[in-house]
């Protein structure tokens, strides 16, 4: 099975929301997870999981890349709080601006050093969309491409 990609998930998230309220219920994701074949999850496990009733886009991809519809390890924790740092306008996507922003105030950033922020993507940036989604910052931090 390839993977899907941020793009691809948008476009399903954006099926999915069909109020078009920017949020995905558990019904409208059971509806979705019972087609694919892929069972469906209770109440139960989609409030331990999410701790809400609802995910935005951005917790709709780290739900589907990341998690497998299983608890996230203590290592991934830890990654999606670092991923939240760095995606100052939640948008679930770290752009150029963001990545620079968040160096710059971590003391990680020097104008002077050449440093190109969309260079740095761009080694990551495996969808090739100009941002970091979740797993390529994910990779990232593990050094992997």
């Amino acid at each position: 099975m390839s993977p899907l990609y941020t793009d691809d998930l948008q476009r399903i998230f954006e099926k999915l929301d069909k109020n078009g309220d920017g949020l995905v219920s558990l019904d409208e994701l059971n509806w979705l997870l019972e087609r694919t074949g892929m069972g469906m999850i209770s109440q139960e496990e989609f409030q331990s999981f999410v701790g809400k009733p609802n995910l935005n886009l951005k917790e709709f991809l780290l739900f589907c890349n990341n998690t497998h519809y299983k608890k996230i390890s203590e290592e991934d924790a830890e990654i999606v709080e670092a991923f939240k740092v760095f995606d100052m306008n939640g948008d679930g996507f770290i752009s150029c601006e963001e990545l620079q922003s968040v160096l710059s105030r971590l003391g990680l950033w020097d104008q002077s050093s050449g440093n190109d922020c969309k260079k740095m993507i761009c080694v990551y940036d495996t969808n090739l969309d100009g941002v970091l989604d979740f797993e390529e910052f994910r990779n990232m931090m593990f050094k992997k491409n």
